[in-house]
This record gives C-alpha cells, structure tokens and sequence, in this order.
C-alpha cells in the first residue's frame, strides 16, 4: 500500500472515532460549546481528505435536453411508429439504416445557420467525426456513395442538436425523426403531391385534431426577394430570417433583416407585404399577376409548380387541409423547389409560447419537407444529380400530445400485448401451469404465469385486472382430473368449460370475438 493511502486510512479511522465523540456528546446533551469544538475538529479531519472525499457523489439524471421512456411512454411511442410505418408500406417504401455518427465534412455546409447545432466528436484515429443532425443528409451520402438513382425509403432513427431543448413542446437534443423520401427523375409534382398526401394520412389516422399543411416553392421565394430589391448573396440570409416568422413577430424579423443580414429597410418592407399572403389557387393566379413577381423568371417557374401542385392535391382531396403561405420559407439551405409544414391547430405555436401555462399547448410544426434537387449531387464526384423529395414527420411532438392525452383521459395504457394468464387455483400445479403455456406459446399465444410456484388465487387475478390481461385459464385438481380447463373472460368474469383439447382453438375464437 502507498504512503498517501496509509495517510488517508489513518485520517479515515480518525474521522470514525471523532465522529463517535461528537454523536456521544450530542446524546448526553453535553455542553455547546464542548460540542462545537469537537465537531470543529471532525470537519478539519474532513479537509484533510480533500475533493477525492466527494468522488463518489453524483447526481443521477438524464443530459440536458434527453429522457427516459416509462412502459406507459413506450407503449404510445409504439403505437405512433407502428401508425407511421404501416403509411409509409402502404405508399410502397423500403427501409434503410445508415450510422448515427458521419464524416463532419458530410454535415458541414448543408444546414446554413443551423450547422452551429451540430454535435462533434472527439477526433477518433484520424477521422473528424459529428453526429447526424438529420436523416436527410446521410440518405444523400448513402445514393451518391452506392450510385443509387431511383428509390422510395422510409427511415426511422435518432438524431441530434445542440438546440435549447423545451421538453414539454417535444423539442429536445436527442429525438427519433420519420423520414419519407422519393428519390428518382420523375414528372414535375407528381412524387410531390403523394408526400403531403402521406402527411395528410398520416396527421388524420393520428387523430390529433385540426391541422393545415402549409406550402411554398424556394423559386417563388427568392423570386419575391429579387422582385423586393434584395441582393442574390443575401437571399439565404432574409431566407432565415423568414423561416423564424412562426416564432416570433414581424418587427423582430424584420429588424434581423436589416440589423444582421444586411437588407435595406425598403426591401424589408416589401417583403412585409408579399409574406401576409396566404390563399390556394385564386393567390397563385393573383400573384402571377403582379407587375413585380411576374418579372421574376424564377418566381414563375416556382407558381406554375404550385397550381400544377395544387391540381393533384385536389385529386388526392386534401385541399381543404393545404394552403399556400408565403411566409414559410424552412431555413435548410438544400431545398430547390417545394417546400410544406405541417401545423396542429389546436397546437399552433405563437410567440408568447414559453410562458408559463402555454408552453404545454406550443407544439406547433409536427411534419415538415420539400424538394432538394442538388444535395446528392454534392456528394458526386462528377457533380451528378439524383432529384429528391421528402418529408420527416416531427414524432417527439405528435409523443408529447398523446401522452399529454393520455394522463388527461385517466385511461390505463396497457403496457404488453399479453392474451392469456394461467392461474392455478390450489397449490403445488407449477408443472401443470408450465405445461399450458407452452401449449400456448407454440400456438402463437400470447401467454403469462406466476413465477410463484403456489401464488394466492386472488393475486392472480389481480394481476389480470391490473394489466388488463382479457382471458384467463384457471386450472385445479377437479379441472386435471377430468382434461378439462376453466376459460375466464377478465373483463366481465364470465366462465366456462373447456376441454383440454379444445383449449387452444377456443382461445382463438374467444380472443377473436373480443377484438
């Protein structure tokens, strides 16, 4: 043993037999004084220890900005994905998984202001690495890397930000992204319009109440920005500054535009003006009228897209759930061409949202995406373009308002899928039990037992009621005796007989009834 351990033992005793003088005189009620001296002596003894003393004290909690997922969270959260996912067949896409870390080159320029949120690893052996900021980027990487030209995928995966987390709005730094994309040459609009009809479905089989998928086109954007005398090199910059519209007021953007990126006062009112409109078909012909977008080649190009858009929306029958907003703008530097969001009603974000009492109703944007033509070809080294379409669907908000919802209704979210609990009424029927469930479990029966080898009756079917367990097979003595089982329904305690050789097939069809 070291000196410097001997010392600390000897300190440690020191300390033990100090703090039984001070214990002692605090019980015989010594004097005050007496026992301030010696607990002034205990807590010198302490000092000697130093910080290595407090090694072992940590605080138990999650990083900022992630939680844990209770079976209750986790059952909601399984339901959400299975919903998405079924959507996402049904729409024809295949899977695909890609690492949660990339080469931090890979990341670096696609996200504009947004590229300060992204986290950076150690250097490990020679590689600069950062962790994926979305599943967009890598999906790119991912075609261009295998020489991919045509495929419809489906993602589900984590992702991070080094964002300021607002954990009741379902804002975090680590949280699951749903993405949907079209990559592929293809008619103008026609993958468009199917990925927010997809969002359509998707919000309604939610059932999360009234939405509006809001969309614009980058071409009419920035050519609304050269119709207002905004310079090219400062289009990404009032682009922004734009996107930050559904979070705060005008006159905030409007001084960001001015103070920060550079814009004349003139511009930025105009601007003012162009990003109140709102409107369908009639706003795309109303602007294809006006003197200064229609001497915009590219904001034409962007409104023949959107009525061409708007057409096929119709026949999908979802118009009545999209407007066309041209204050959404969606900061991402790789979109070319249309962009959507969707926002619940009933959830919509304002800016006094982060108050106290309207932050757990601020969910706002729950699904978000458009086009972006070149980001493949960034990765190409002959600069080749795969044309993409997508949308990711904001999952960790949708979570936030149905467990939100499930706490309001008081209605157990049952945590398993378990179809069948066996209970033995008398002791000493472990090996009866064991042989029933795995009769069960090889006919694809969901099934439970005790892991008591006599458990009382009534703690069985507690246990049933409690995790809402819908059929119980109770065995006895009587029950052995003549091959036979009694089939419990929980819910209304109805029982009947059933032969041992039926037991199975009666299962089915009573499980069959019930759902």
């Amino acid at each position: 043993m070291e000196a410097n351990d001997v010392n600390r033992s000897e300190i440690q005793e020191q300390i033990k037999v100090q703090g039984e003088i001070v214990r002692k005189l605090k019980t015989e009620k010594a004097d005050k004084d007496k026992i301030s001296e010696e607990v002034a002596k205990l807590l010198e003894l302490k000092a000697k220890l130093g910080d290595d003393s407090q090694k072992t004290k940590f605080v138990l909690k999650c990083p900022k900005g992630t939680r844990d997922y209770n079976p209750q969270q986790m059952a909601i959260r399984e339901g959400v994905f299975n919903t998405i996912i079924k959507c996402f067949k049904r729409h024809g896409a295949e899977t695909i998984d890609t690492p949660v870390f990339e080469l931090k080159e890979t990341l670096t320029g696609k996200y504009g202001e947004d590229s300060k949120l992204i986290y950076d690893l150690k250097d490990q052996g020679g590689e600069l690495l950062s962790l994926r900021y979305d599943l967009t980027v890598p999906f790119a990487r991912y075609l261009a890397m295998n020489k991919i030209t045509n495929v419809k995928r489906y993602h589900i995966a984590k992702v991070y930000r080094r964002d300021n987390p607002a954990m009741t709005r379902g804002r975090f730094r680590e949280f699951y992204q749903c993405d949907f994309d079209i990559a592929g040459q293809y008619d103008a609009m026609i993958p468009d319009a199917e990925c927010v009809k997809l969002v359509s479905e998707i919000l309604n089989q939610l059932d999360l109440g009234d939405y509006v998928i809001k969309i614009n086109h980058r071409k009419v954007l920035d050519g609304m920005f050269a119709a207002c005398g905004v310079p090219d090199d400062k289009f990404r910059g009032a682009c922004s500054a734009v996107d930050k519209l559904d979070k705060t007021f005008w006159e905030d953007v409007r001084a960001e535009m001015i103070q920060e990126k550079g814009i004349d006062p003139v511009a930025a009112d105009r601007i003012g003006k162009y990003v109140e409109l709102k409107g369908r078909t009639e706003l795309i012909d109303k602007l294809l009228e006006d003197e200064a977008m229609k001497s915009q080649k590219s904001a034409v190009e962007g409104l023949e897209d959107l009525r061409v858009l708007f057409k096929y929306l119709e026949l999908y029958g979802i118009t009545d759930k999209v407007v066309f907003d041209l204050s959404l703008a969606r900061g991402l530097d790789y979109y070319t061409g249309v962009i959507y969001e969707a926002i619940l009603q009933g959830f919509a974000h304002t800016p006094k949202a982060g108050e106290e009492g309207d932050e757990s109703v601020s969910v706002g944007s729950v699904a978000g995406g458009g086009r972006y033509d070149g980001l493949v070809g960034m990765f190409d080294a002959k600069g080749r373009k795969v044309p993409c379409v997508g949308v990711s669907i904001g999952v960790e908000r949708v979570f936030a308002i149905m467990e939100s919802r499930a706490l309001a209704s008081n209605v157990k979210t049952r945590t398993t899928e378990t179809e069948v609990y066996v209970v033995s009424a008398q002791k000493n029927l472990v090996e009866e039990r064991m042989k029933i469930c795995k009769e069960l479990w090889d006919a694809d029966i969901k099934t439970e037992q005790s892991y008591k080898r006599n458990p009382k009756a009534l703690d069985q079917f507690q246990y049933c009621e409690t995790n809402c367990i819908p059929l119980a097979i109770i065995i006895g003595g009587s029950e052995i005796e003549k091959k036979v089982v009694t089939l419990r329904i929980v819910g209304n305690r109805e029982e009947r007989t059933v032969p041992r050789e039926k037991m199975v097939e009666e299962i089915k069809s009573v499980l069959a009834n019930l759902n």
